[in-house]
């Protein structure tokens, strides 16, 4: 959605969500120079100004500082400004899959229902990243009820004179019904992402043009350059993050084959002699697919060299 890098909270997460944080923000920080991310100064307003001045994220971003009194909108008592990345996700998902291409990786498209088809495709010496966001909620053989979707809408707007994040805190009492403000410029072609909603256990893809007037309507309040005469709103969009209750699933899981499930009831695989089958996985990011990435990328890398 936002494809940057963004507090979700103030309230300093575990060792391992900052660990993935950090080391993925550093990444990309230090990809400006290929054009396929972007630093941007970014700017936050809180609704209360207790502690900004200590928040976890500081020692993570660059160049950050509290906003004075004179900087705030009305309505708001405390700000943050600092720099941070963001991702343009159509020139940067190609590339990272020709790096992958450029590294003997094979693309493979295929509709699987079971662990087991997809241990078929592995081979009899596979091991399995089970990557597979909401689709871990349906895949036979991992099943995890403890995934959700959070629905996100929002509008991809050329407005070139837009040159920095604009946000209001998620999880804040500006949040009860859903409503995430956000303004996140992208790394090239004046695209401007705005939004949003953040909206749990929402599984409708449609976009709700009355949320769509809304979200404008909030993010021109806070950037009037929007509505520049050079500006022109270019799609809206619905996509759902994939979150999971308890966060984030890193970890390694051994399954038997050949797998047998009630669910499948005489379908059986091409691999018949009984193994272990080491599954990594790595889902239920929510919001934090991008600033997690390389970090997260680590962590289950780290897990497959401990088989």
């Amino acid at each position: 959605m936002g494809s940057n890098w963004s507090p979700f909270s103030v309230e300093m997460p575990d060792h391992k969500t900052f660990r993935r944080e950090l080391e993925t923000f550093n990444t990309f920080w230090d990809m400006e120079h290929t054009g396929l991310t972007y630093n941007v100064p970014y700017t936050i307003y809180f609704p209360e100004a207790q502690g900004l001045e200590n928040v976890w994220f500081k020692a993570l971003v660059r160049d950050f500082r509290v906003l004075s009194p004179e900087e705030l909108p009305s309505g708001f008592t405390g700000g943050v400004k600092f720099s941070t990345i963001t991702v343009n996700p159509i020139k940067y998902l190609p590339w990272l899959k020709n790096e992958l291409l450029n590294r003997g990786v094979v693309f493979v498209k295929r509709q699987i229902h079971t662990i087991g088809e997809a241990a078929d495709i592995a081979g009899p010496e596979g091991i399995i990243f089970n990557a597979t966001g909401l689709g871990a909620r349906s895949l036979i053989g991992v099943e995890d009820k403890l995934v959700y979707p959070i629905r996100g809408q929002t509008i991809l707007v050329e407005a070139p004179a837009v040159k920095e994040c604009v946000a209001l805190p998620i999880g804040t009492g500006e949040n009860p019904d859903g409503k995430a403000t956000y303004i996140i410029p992208r790394p090239s072609q004046g695209h401007v992402i705005i939004g949003g909603t953040y909206q749990k256990n929402n599984w409708d893809t449609s976009v709700n043009f009355e949320t769509a007037r809304e979200i404008w309507d909030r993010a021109v309040e806070f950037l009037p350059a929007l509505k520049s005469d050079k500006s022109r709103i270019i799609s809206h969009n619905v996509g759902l993050r994939p979150a999971r209750e308890g966060g984030p699933r890193i970890e390694l899981q051994k399954v038997r084959l050949p797998f047998v499930s009630d669910l499948m009831h005489g379908v059986k695989g091409t691999i018949s002699e009984e193994r272990e089958l080491p599954i990594i996985h790595a889902y239920g990011f929510g919001g934090t697919g991008y600033q997690a990435s390389w970090g997260s990328a680590e962590e289950a890398v780290s897990l497959l060299e401990s088989i």
